[in-house]
């Protein structure tokens, strides 16, 4: 029997204090459907204690040098480090995924941001620029309500709080009451570490209560949210009340985008790893794979040989490469698209319904061939391990199919000429693009165009978004 970890605190104000509310939620192991911890179910007035804590902390945060900041920054990021193998068990238990890729993404990927933030903040020029007599000048927003997911919960916390403290911001994080385990590691690391009471602030709960009482409260001048674009929206209407900054990193269907000159063998194989990653629970993932008319029998023989060794299984083995979906409620999300292609005429080249596994919430490598543009598994985020393989007819088509979505969150595009494949990519509306299978680079802007969100994360832009502008006449 699984010890349950009682995390019914929240943390305000430079401590774990009692939810206002009474209400527990449990948090479930994927793998396992067993119950591993109990975290509060938050209420609006723990939202308010919260922002009236980094309300209260905001003045001397801000005032800090940059590089008084960074060291915290440092500090929590050097704990992060020595901690990297049990955090990544925590975190595979939390969401799903294998221990072994968990390492290198869902902790590794966080402790760069983390890192990178704090030498941003210690090395940033917030009196950059003078223009005539005006001397521009950067200063943090205030405070800063960050919504985040469960599917990379360290990597989009990290994005969003590390960011706004670098920045002089002080916060108050509602974190996904599906996988949160993960943060509150992080939580106890900066408590560790002597971050000022208030600086920053945690409430459990559900999105409905906490996350709207966060996006309309009067006392946070910034909200920051990353889930689904319907639930975006609502963040963005809530918000609206108190005309307050919103940045929002929201769905995507992210064409890849397969030129008749490219190597299809090696492009069709980087391809169904970049729909896969993370059992396909990647708003980035790669989910239309997009050849050339003639070739689309071939790239599913392709892709469906490299998908069978993508072994479905216990997260904690060392063989395993897709782990179960994050909940039950996801795997029925996920079997009901699957069922919608095959009702729609897609082809099944490959149907990853059934496992083989006893218990958790598994769903294997699925690959449909056949698929044309106005079928709802070309159209709809799906958030599994499925790909839809559709033909066009020239550079042109594929353009075109590539953007012919609401949104604009990624894209990729082979070719044998680099100089295309360059020109292709800029034609795609996606705010990131890959070419020829180019790394994932955790410094880089990251963010949507159209119905993707608005805003970037990461790198200096990203930290940016925590900055207002003055300009000082002199």
């Amino acid at each position: 029997m699984t010890e349950v970890q009682d995390r019914s605190k929240i943390y305000i104000d430079g401590a774990w204090v009692d939810s206002q509310g009474t209400g527990r939620i449990d948090v479930v192991n994927p793998a396992t459907e067993e119950v591993i911890a109990v975290v509060a179910d938050g209420t609006a007035e723990d939202v308010d204690r919260a922002a009236e804590a980094a309300r209260a902390a905001f003045p001397a945060w801000s005032a800090l040098s940059g590089e008084e900041r960074g060291q915290y920054l440092r500090k929590a990021a050097g704990l992060v480090k020595e901690r990297v193998d049990e955090l990544a068990a925590l975190v595979s238990s939390d969401m799903g995924m294998p221990v072994r890729l968990a390492k290198p993404v869902q902790i590794g990927m966080p402790l760069a941001n983390l890192s990178a933030f704090a030498e941003l903040a210690a090395n940033y020029n917030f009196d950059a620029q003078e223009v005539g007599n005006s001397l521009i000048v950067r200063e943090p927003i205030g405070v800063v309500g960050a919504i985040t997911p469960w599917n990379f919960p360290l990597h989009q916390v990290v994005l969003k709080v590390g960011g706004a403290l670098a920045a002089g911001c002080t916060v108050v994080l509602k974190p996904t009451e599906v996988a949160p385990l993960i943060t509150y590691a992080l939580t106890d690391i900066f408590h560790e570490v002597g971050l000022p009471a208030g600086v920053f602030n945690l409430v459990s709960g559900y999105g409905p209560v906490v996350g709207e009482a966060i996006a309309g409260h009067p006392e946070v001048d910034m909200v920051s949210f990353t889930g689904s674009t319907r639930a975006g929206k609502r963040v963005a209407v809530v918000a609206a009340e108190t005309v307050k900054k919103v940045a929002l990193e929201l769905g995507g269907k992210s064409a890849n985008v397969i030129l008749d000159d490219a190597d299809l063998t090696k492009a069709v194989t980087d391809g169904v790893g970049k729909c896969y990653l993370n059992s396909g629970q990647t708003c980035s993932a790669l989910t239309r794979m997009l050849v050339p008319a003639d070739k689309v029998d071939e790239a599913a023989a392709i892709a469906a040989q490299v998908a069978q060794n993508y072994a479905v299984g216990d997260p904690t083995a060392a063989t395993s490469v897709l782990g179960p979906l994050v909940n039950s409620n996801q795997l029925k999300r996920v079997r009901s698209y699957i069922e919608q292609g095959i009702a729609e005429g897609a082809e099944p080249v490959l149907d990853g319904r059934e496992t083989g596994q006893q218990k958790g919430y598994f769903v294997g490598p699925t690959i449909f061939s056949g698929v044309t543009e106005d079928m709802t598994i070309a159209r709809e985020e799906i958030f599994g391990p499925v790909l839809s393989i559709i033909g066009y007819q020239d550079e042109e088509d594929a353009v075109r199919i590539a953007n012919a979505t609401e949104y604009g969150l990624a894209g990729g595009v082979w070719s044998g000429d680099k100089d295309r494949a360059d020109r292709v990519a800029r034609r795609l509306r996606a705010g990131q693009v890959e070419v020829n299978g180019g790394a994932f680079n955790t410094n880089a802007p990251f963010g949507g165009y159209k119905q993707s969100g608005i805003g970037r994360e990461a790198g200096v832009l990203g930290f940016e978004e925590f900055l207002e502008v003055k300009s000082i006449q002199r």
